[in-house]
């Protein structure tokens, strides 16, 4: 239960600094923010302080922020239909009348903030050190492992380097042996009798195994390491992103190993019975995706309207708020059907 309390208070902060950073972006520049939101609706209370309410909602999954101008109500103003409606008599706070530039930061603010937590996350986890830990990374085709209903993802409990273990199997080839293991959140224990006779490459069970953790840094060093690996990981999520596009328009299907929400909770507590640590460099890793989703050049996204304020600007004239609002609504409509199927997919894998 605990581990489930900290993976919500995880992934929400991740919003919910997704959020902030489009609300100190705003408010950098002096735009008028009409609320920001701890949670989503329905209500729980809320404060008005300075031209801005704070509200606290009972769906603790993250928040939002509100910047006049930007959505809301439409009506005509000074002749355009679709402007948004503002109590603000300076249009000068308005979103919608800035320049391009500062557009840009404060749709840019949000993925920009995300990827400074996921740098944070790695590198706290550098300055604290990983556990180490021993886990099966494959098993080979009919070997005594796979045939015990041992499983990639398995960690092998009692052993944290992959020699000491190699060493226990190879000392009792032909003996039965049990092998303790975690998998989702829960002991199991399986009976291995060891090959006497292995071929090249083949092993006693017929295991890959890989060690996990690593040492201490302080903190420069954890820091300087922590942004590497944050960059790091980026560029392997736009490789696989890139992967995932192709074969959702090429094969027209999704990668199995593709979740949706339900789905990255599920890892994430599971990784938090492995340890804190490694709970923490997860959330640290869901930013960073966080991020990089965020910058799809896709309706919706903080990406898809970085696009339309490029659009703007080499227009020289606004765009349309109607055209704006009717893509930007088309594309939020896709992306809730894309979790709608992650989530059905992901529900029914739990089963």
């Amino acid at each position: 239960m605990l581990i489930a309390i900290i993976v919500i208070v995880g992934l929400s902060l991740l919003i919910l600094g997704h959020e902030a950073g489009h609300f100190f972006a705003a408010k950098m520049f002096g735009l008028k923010v009409d609320e920001f939101g701890f949670g989503f609706p329905p209500r729980i209370a809320a404060k008005k302080i300075g031209d801005t309410e704070y509200s606290l909602n009972w769906l603790p999954f993250g928040g939002f922020v509100r910047i006049s101008g930007e959505r809301g109500e439409f009506a005509v103003i000074d002749g355009e239909e679709g402007a948004p409606v503002s109590p603000v008599a300076d249009p000068k706070r308005l979103f919608y009348s800035q320049p391009a530039w500062k557009k840009s930061i404060i749709v840019l603010a949000g993925v920009i903030t995300n990827f400074i937590l996921g740098w944070l996350f790695i590198s706290i986890v550098l300055m604290v050190g990983v556990p180490q830990t021993l886990v099966i990374a494959g098993t080979q085709p009919g070997s005594p492992a796979a045939a015990a209903g041992i499983q990639s993802g398995d960690i092998v409990r009692g052993y944290t380097d992959s020699q000491s273990f190699i060493d226990f199997i190879n000392g009792n080839k032909g003996t039965p042996v049990t092998v303790s293991v975690v998998r989702n959140n829960k002991d199991l224990s399986f009976t291995v009798t060891p090959r006497t006779v292995t071929a090249p490459n083949e092993g006693a069970i017929g295991v890959e195994l890989q060690q996990g953790g690593a040492a201490r840094e302080n903190v420069f060093v954890a820091l300087r390491d922590g942004f590497v690996d944050a960059a790091i990981v980026s560029w392997l999520t736009i490789k696989a992103f890139g992967d995932l596009v192709r074969q959702i328009f090429v094969h027209a299907s999704i990668p199995a190993d593709v979740v949706g929400p339900v789905g990255i909770f599920s890892l994430a507590e599971e990784t938090g019975h492995i340890g804190l640590t490694y709970l923490l460099q997860f959330i640290g890793i869901i930013s960073l995706n966080l991020m990089v989703v965020n910058l799809i050049p896709f309706p919706a996204l903080d990406g898809g309207r970085f696009v339309m304020v490029l659009i703007e600007k080499v227009k020289k004239t606004p765009l349309s708020f109607n055209v704006e609002a009717w893509v930007n609504g088309i594309g939020f409509g896709l992306l809730l059907l894309l979790m709608l199927l992650l989530t059905i997919r992901d529900v029914h894998g739990l089963l």
